[in-house]
């Protein structure tokens, strides 16, 4: 049985994955294209506890995402955002915020996927003409084409994806297959343009 999709990327993997600096998803973040998120022990925000999943604003943290390198890896916030509300919380107690590292800081997959389907970033990646592959890739797209006339289109892309994963997992007994970044490169041509015509 495949593992499901993922659910978080750090900082770090998403720096690799998109080939960009620690900078530039800091400047993205802050122009509200994704959140980037951290987890946090409970504390007071005037008569409120927060605990768990919360967004950070990296203009609070500017200097950890310093371009040349020099920065530190670890900032004190002292306001959250609770991602079930709209507003800004300042952190109460302890009155002088709390630690928060890069190492710490994550990004939701659905929208790191999100963001590289807005900008076509999942077909940087080209195989060369005549190249061999390890995988069906003509039977996964035969599979996705029978899967989508009898059952229509799941409600999200990532749903697909997983869908695909399993299909490579059931033929291999969960030992040959391609990751799901892989999978959505070749799903995501079929996806936009069905969803397209729905539209």
């Amino acid at each position: 049985m495949a593992l499901p999709p993922r659910v978080y990327f750090t900082l770090h993997e998403v720096s690799a994955r998109w080939g960009c600096n620690i900078a530039d998803i800091a400047g993205w973040a802050d122009a509200g294209r994704f959140r980037i998120l951290t987890g946090i022990f409970p504390v007071r925000c005037g008569q409120e506890v927060i605990a768990g999943k919360v967004a950070l604003s990296p203009m609070d943290l500017l200097p950890l995402f310093r371009r040349c390198g020099t920065g530190p890896t670890e900032g004190i916030v002292r306001r959250i955002l609770p991602l079930e509300k709209s507003d800004w919380l300042l952190i109460t107690d302890p009155a002088g915020g709390i630690p928060v590292a890069i190492a710490d800081m994550m990004i939701l997959a659905e929208e790191v996927h999100a963001f590289e389907e807005e900008n076509d970033m999942v077909r940087r990646v080209a195989t060369t003409a005549g190249a061999s592959t390890n995988y069906d890739w003509e039977g996964m797209t035969i599979a996705l084409i029978v899967r989508i006339h009898d059952r229509g289109l799941p409600a999200t892309q990532a749903e697909l994806v997983a869908e695909m994963q399993d299909w490579f997992a059931d033929r291999s007994d969960g030992k040959k297959m391609p990751d799901e970044r892989s999978i959505r490169r070749k799903v995501t041509p079929i996806w936009r343009a069905l969803r397209r015509e729905e539209a």
